[in-house]
């Protein structure tokens, strides 16, 4: 008879935006690496969280799991969406099915890491807002089992939706998420604990990764996260620290798809005076990720034209066609045809209207789920609105009353954001780490893709061949790929370094 292996509790604690720079104002964090071992952690191209987590919870890149962004064009749907939810999205072996082949109860438990709804899991938990048939949003989560979220909020209050994001975005959420963890993990004694932990995304994207501000909410986190790690270690658990990526400075935004307008390739059709993008009609058009694009081109035709475009855009560093994004581990059916990757200082606006009076109403408020790209400027709030707050306040004293409402609060200049990410970093001191309790694993350095496997060897779970390290990006996403001649897919073609055009 084979013996069922023993395992050992783990908590992975997924730190946005955590990189060594960070870590020197973190004494807290830092000491998992005195205690066991720090490595650093290559990340995946794009370099954002949809991306990264699928390849640390499945060992696979974008090309097997498919969340080849925080969103993308769903072409059977004609439609642009970011921030999903459903599990069922993320391809390739998940980390508890691999660990069930061996321990067929293994308990898993996710604390606000992203795919989170339908995961066969046993507790989950996510933000989730309550949307009342008048329009209303107010601040929930979604927990299974459904007890669970009586359980939490109960003990916790309501979840605070408003800090999780928006000009608000700051330590409350990730309060609340810690308090979560933490009583999941006393209450329920999961093997593995999965938490997500926003602090860090807020702050270095309005002013600056290593801004005063930064490093204050750092050690705001640090002192926060201490307790906690200290109650993981006494209980026995193995904790684990990393990040999906490290935020870096930048100073200009580059507007892609104004680009495309310009050049005929992008369409729109107006309401009410407001401008909408309409993809079925476009040649081309962007989903802007941070510092990554995709980027839709109808016609294949059209291909060697639209690179030819971005690749002369200032602020564009790379375009990857069929050989790029293989090289990259970004060969889906979901990724554009072309993958845009900005200059180290610059980053991606999704905006397509050419006159502000022409925007839509959403581009001004925090609206993730109608945006057709990401849209950093909803950390920041319009101060070209006169007592922004104040108004603001107002309009939402209307909407609690049951008046309809119509916040602007975000504002359409988004020079103001200083820190981003998508990009691969070539500082090891701005990219993303990973710390461990327990230094018989250690090792010198860390792809994204062998995530799962040391996770599965810290709970004591020998990885099996489906969890084999497999061919990785982080060492080829520091290049681009070879001249792509439009057609050509050969993916043996060697890499060139950065800076070179993946023409197609």
């Amino acid at each position: 008879m084979t013996e069922t292996p023993n395992t050992n509790r783990l908590v992975v604690l997924d730190i946005v935006g955590l990189t060594p720079a960070l870590l020197r104002h973190m004494p807290a964090v830092a000491a998992l690496g005195e205690r066991g071992f720090k490595a650093p952690l290559g990340t995946t191209l794009p370099a954002v969280t949809c991306t990264a987590q699928s390849t640390f919870l499945t060992g696979e890149l974008p090309s097997t799991h498919g969340a080849v962004a925080n969103g993308w064009y769903f072409r059977d749907l004609g439609d642009v969406l970011l921030w999903r939810q459903h599990n069922a999205l993320v391809g390739g072996e998940k980390i508890w099915d691999a660990a069930r082949k061996q321990v067929p109860g293994y308990k898993v438990a996710n604390i606000c890491w992203w795919y989170a709804m339908g995961a066969d899991v046993d507790w989950t938990v996510t933000p989730r807002p309550i949307y009342y048939s008048d329009g209303r949003k107010e601040p929930d989560c979604y927990t299974w089992p459904p007890t669970l979220h009586d359980e939490l909020t109960e003990r916790l209050g309501p979840f605070p939706l408003f800090t999780y994001w928006g000009p608000n975005a700051g330590m409350p959420s990730t309060q609340w998420i810690l308090g979560a963890a933490r009583q999941v993990f006393d209450e329920h004694d999961p093997d593995l604990t999965l938490v997500y932990i926003p602090q860090m995304d807020y702050e270095p994207q309005r002013s600056g990764p290593q801004s005063d501000a930064s490093i204050r909410a750092a050690r705001q986190l640090d002192d926060a996260l201490g307790p906690l790690i200290d109650h993981f270690l006494a209980a026995g658990a193995t904790v684990v620290a990393l990040s999906e990526y490290g935020i870096t400075p930048v100073s200009r935004p580059v507007d892609i798809n104004r680009a495309l307008r310009s050049a005929g390739l992008l369409e729109v059709h107006t309401q009410d005076g407001m401008e909408y993008l309409d993809p079925w009609t476009s040649r081309a058009f962007a989903v802007a990720d941070h510092q990554v694009a995709h980027v839709y081109v109808r016609n294949p035709d059209d291909v060697r034209e639209v690179a030819k475009l971005l690749g002369e855009l200032d602020g564009v560093d790379q375009v990857l066609g069929p050989m790029g994004k293989a090289a990259h581990g970004l060969d889906h059916e979901r990724s554009g045809e072309l993958v845009a990757v900005a200059d180290a200082d610059a980053w991606f606006t999704y905006y397509y209207w050419l006159d502000d009076d022409r925007a839509p109403d959403f581009a001004r408020q925090v609206e993730i789920h109608r945006k057709p790209g990401y849209d950093p400027a909803e950390l920041l709030w319009d101060n070209t609105v006169p007592n922004v707050k104040l108004r603001a306040a107002g309009q939402l004293a209307r909407k609690k009353l049951g008046f309809r409402y119509r916040l602007q609060t975000v504002p359409l200049d988004p020079s103001a954001i200083r820190g981003s990410h998508g990009r691969v970093p070539t500082d090891p001191d701005h990219g993303p780490v990973l710390l461990c309790s327990a230094p018989e694993h250690s090792t010198e350095t860390i792809a994204a893709t062998d995530v799962k496997a040391l996770l599965l060897k810290l709970a004591g779970l020998p990885p099996t061949a489906t969890t084999a390290t497999h061919a990785t990006a982080p060492e080829a996403a520091a290049h681009t790929a070879a001249p792509d001649p439009a057609g050509d897919t050969d993916p043996a073609a060697p890499p060139t370094p950065a800076g070179d055009t993946d023409h197609v």
